[in-house]
């Protein structure tokens, strides 16, 4: 996993001095990776803040668990690109818009689309679309993904077809 990180995180120079933690969890609510601040660190000012993205150890199937690490290369790499568009989401905001954000995240469905929105942009501004994209036609395709999952990704994720057409036009 730490090549699938470093090859995500070389595509984002502006987090190079950003305390950044990774850490594998063997549940996470309703996701798979998930990127959020360091509770102790929101008021500690934008420069001292410590974020910490969570990567579930397994990816849940229908029959079965799949270790995250037997994903390819290239999904696992969109997902932690999109995770770190999070965190370039965050780095700007003071620890009172930290709070309002994720508030508003949590209870808000319009405000959460909107924010994985972003992230998704951000990965796409920092050069790892197509990574994204292979990301969601990983899940969206994989016949044993749960349906409750690929609902979820479809009610409040960009498209495949969305996201690339975006990635078409910056390329252009």
């Amino acid at each position: 996993m730490r090549e699938v990180i470093v090859a995500a995180l070389a595509c984002y120079p502006d987090l190079a001095e950003t305390k950044i933690h990774f850490v594998y969890k063997e549940d996470i609510r309703k996701s798979v990776m998930q990127a959020q601040p360091k509770v102790g660190s929101i008021f500690r000012g934008k420069k001292n803040r410590a974020y910490v993205v969570k990567i579930s150890r397994y990816l849940e199937l229908t029959h079965e668990n799949l270790d995250i690490s037997a994903l390819p290369f290239e999904v696992l790499v969109g997902w932690i690109a999109h995770e770190l568009g999070h965190i370039m989401d965050y780095k700007d905001r003071s620890g009172l818009s930290m709070i309002g954000f994720g508030a508003k995240y949590w209870l808000s469905k319009s405000y959460l689309k909107k924010a994985e929105r972003r992230a998704d942009m951000y990965a796409l501004e920092h050069g790892l679309g197509d990574k994204v994209i292979k990301t969601k036609n990983y899940v969206l395709n994989h016949d044993e993904i749960p349906v409750w999952y690929k609902r979820r990704i479809k009610k409040l994720y960009m498209s495949p077809k969305e996201f690339s057409e975006l990635l078409s036009e910056t390329a252009e």
